[in-house]
């Protein structure tokens, strides 16, 4: 997906770009000077300490919401961690107001002259769709699958490789007209490269649910019960869908549409083809935790 930001020539609307009276942005209460340029983004509000008892040194802890932000040094790198919360939705919010923070002056309301890029990365835990990769596994996202219907609201502009690819996941998978269309984008190459090294990868199943969307039936029956056996068997031009989550086609759309970089790693806390799951999640996350410090 290539950048498509507007280029503002009036002040951005105080109803649009709402700084609060102490000159932080609204939802995530966090001042331009309060976050680094490489930033690691979680789920679980609870995680970002953990990520940031490893700082040697923490400058700034802010919270609001659900959304957690530690910003520290860890050997010699500055740092955010963050969380976001659940959902594309929540992305959403977070994305754009990460961006506004190095992007536009909240003195004059004007995007920069220099555009400044974020190094994002999503550390999360996800559910495996092939029965190979075991869990406690890492898995890096090549691509997000979206079927939360979030870039429908955003112009895009996909590239070659993306729309090829959208085509023929909704004539293999036989997509749903009464879902949101999918939308598939991929990663940031340098991140995937760097951060996903020696992990699983493949393409990521972004839902808009956790229960219905993901093919899970407790007292509801899914309108496409055999959702995760269409993603098993998706193949194309080496491609294929390796798990399951519910952040990663909004945060690689957003970033790449607004010029930054992103990448998702997920530790694999459940099969759901060999229908296991990990005795103790908290291993796995830790050692993703570690990993992702030393390479960000």
């Amino acid at each position: 997906m290539r950048r498509t930001e507007i280029k503002h020539t009036q002040p951005i609307a105080p109803s649009e770009l709402i700084i609060t009276p102490s000159g932080a942005i609204y939802h995530l209460d966090l001042r331009p000077d309060q976050i680094a340029r490489n930033i690691i983004v979680v789920g679980d509000q609870y995680r970002v300490e953990k990520i940031s008892k490893h700082f040697d040194k923490i400058d700034h802890k802010v919270s609001k919401r659900e959304f957690v932000t530690h910003t520290g040094w860890y050997k010699g790198k500055h740092i955010t961690a963050l969380s976001t919360g659940i959902g594309c939705d929540n992305v959403d919010i977070v994305i754009n107001e990460l961006d506004a923070l190095v992007n536009i002056d909240f003195e004059t309301r004007l995007p920069k002259d220099v555009h400044t890029e974020l190094n994002i990365v999503r550390l999360g835990t996800s559910g495996a769709l092939q029965e190979e990769i075991p869990v406690d596994a890492f898995v890096a996202s090549t691509h997000g699958v979206g079927f939360d219907g979030l870039m429908g609201f955003y112009e895009s502009d996909f590239d070659n490789e993306e729309q090829e690819l959208m085509k023929a996941f909704v004539e293999q998978v036989k997509w749903p007209v009464t879902c949101n269309p999918p939308y598939i984008v991929k990663a940031s190459q340098e991140l995937l490269g760097r951060i996903g090294e020696g992990m699983f990868q493949g393409m990521t199943a972004t839902a808009n649910g956790f229960y219905g969307p993901q093919g899970r039936s407790l007292r509801l029956k899914p309108s496409v019960p055999d959702m995760n056996e269409r993603l098993n068997k998706f193949s194309f031009d080496g491609h294929r869908i390796t798990n399951f989550e519910m952040e990663t086609s909004a945060l690689y759309s957003l970033c790449a549409s607004l010029g930054h970089h992103a990448v998702t790693v997920c530790a694999i806390i459940a099969n759901r083809f060999s229908k296991t799951y990990s005795e103790d999640y908290n291993v796995p996350v830790n050692a993703l935790i570690s990993k992702v410090l030393e390479r960000i």
